[in-house]
């Protein structure tokens, strides 16, 4: 069930939604929105984590411009690039690793702290995990990314040695595929990264909200998901 909750920064109070597994207690995972905020998809899937056994926050990141519900309707793609242009991208970083320590203190986390992003949260999440391991603070213990949108700009100049499994369509309207093959290079040079792919498939194809949806594509990375993190984030 989700539980509003909010989480301390350094701007004040950024609202989240918070999900407890059935038996309340688990290894933690940070899930961060695509551009369309925290929606009910990315609800659903933070609801599916949760399921699993894990202790599941999704942050509100555009929660700084003001915007803390989903953007929906007829022009919510522009809308969503729009306030994804006018965010403070360090502002987001910041945010993010926010969300993780404060997950991390959390008493009913009783094992390690994973992130899953989605398209704009898929490269907050690299980013996150990078800035985590830079700055010498606790790291990640597993990162899964979804198409990250920002990773064409990311890969070849951060690291993120914790273990990562990233997915990615070859249809991809935004990250073409020599672009992809171009990350997966780079990112598997790290030991412990994975990069699937799925052929046909388009950018933002796990959203059954979107008409991008795969459905074949949708359930085969998110089987690999719940396998990566019951490997990474063991549920006791």
């Amino acid at each position: 069930m989700d539980e509003a909750v909010t989480i301390p920064t350094e701007a004040g109070e950024m609202p989240a939604h918070l999900f407890l597994p059935p038996s309340g207690h688990g290894p933690g995972i940070v899930v961060l929105q695509e551009i369309f905020g925290v929606s009910g998809y990315v609800q659903r899937r933070a609801a599916q984590l949760a399921e699993l056994g894990y202790v599941v926050v999704a942050p509100e990141i555009f929660w700084r411009l003001g915007v803390t519900s989903p953007v929906e309707g007829e022009g919510a793609l522009q809308e969503g690039m729009s306030l994804v242009q006018r965010l403070d991208w360090q502002a987001a970083v910041s945010d993010a690793t926010a969300t993780v320590e404060w997950l991390r203190g959390r008493d009913e986390v009783t094992g390690g702290v994973g992130v899953v992003g989605f398209c704009f949260g898929g490269g907050l999440g690299f980013n996150a995990a990078a800035h985590l391991e830079a700055e010498g603070s606790a790291p990640v213990d597993a990162l899964v990314s979804y198409y990250g949108s920002a990773l064409p700009g990311l890969h070849d100049v951060m690291t993120v040695t914790a273990p990562s499994l990233h997915h990615f369509g070859l249809s991809d309207s935004f990250i073409d595929t020599d672009t992809v093959r171009r990350i997966e290079a780079s990112l598997t040079q790290q030991p412990g990264t994975v990069v699937e792919t799925y052929a046909g498939a388009d950018h933002a194809f796990d959203n059954d909200d979107m008409p991008w949806h795969d459905a074949s594509a949708s359930t085969l990375a998110w089987a690999r998901t719940e396998d990566f993190l019951r490997a990474q984030l063991p549920v006791a």
